[in-house]
């Protein structure tokens, strides 16, 4: 069974919302066989223009689940959240599925309602086109010039002092990320 980690920020925690909460992610359990383990971490906010939104994130052995959702209510955020991470895990589920069967290993078991949603799901990510591109030294800020001008949301590089491989991307708030690509 799930532990639950629920915090508000801008609302009391009560134990009708906690309990809510509890009910609507004890149903993503189905699809495990052991989350004793697994503390759900539950962010509850509500803002001054009366939206709520809601954060939830399960880190699991092989695989972290998080969403959030951000509604006029906040049980209606609740719903959207689990929704979204029933969908989440369907989707994974399907692929290893899929991966196993090609590989000859033992099928993992999904309930069968699930499983004609989540191999349409998969097939959202048909690669249709790829691009090769030749990756010019720059620095960062050249890189997010690049890319506004592009007028993409990312871009990728090879940094000018280190000569490794790093991306730029918009952030949904407006501001810019970087990834550092690694060796290990």
């Amino acid at each position: 069974m799930l532990k639950y980690n629920i915090r508000g920020e801008n609302i009391e925690v009560t134990d009708a919302i906690r309990g809510y909460v509890q009910k609507k992610l004890n149903k993503l359990e189905k699809y495990f066989e052991d989350t004793s383990n697994s503390t759900a971490h539950v962010n509850l906010k509500v803002y001054s223009d009366k939206t709520s939104k809601v954060e939830v994130t399960i880190p699991l052995p092989y695989l972290v689940l998080r969403a959030e959702e951000t509604s006029p209510d906040m049980y209606a955020s609740v719903d959207l959240v689990t929704d979204k991470l029933e969908r989440q895990i369907r989707k994974y589920k399907t692929k290893i599925n899929r991966k196993s069967r090609e590989k000859g290993f033992k099928e993992f078991q999904i309930p069968d309602a699930a499983g004609e949603d989540a191999e349409k799901e998969e097939k959202k990510f048909d690669i249709v086109r790829t691009k090769r591109v030749s990756l010019k030294p720059m620095d960062s800020e050249e890189a997010v010039l690049q890319m506004d001008m592009l007028g993409h949301n990312f871009f990728i590089y090879e940094d000018a002092e280190t000569s490794g491989i790093d991306i730029v991307y918009r952030r949904k708030d407006g501001r810019y990320g970087l990834i550092e690509a690694s060796e290990n």
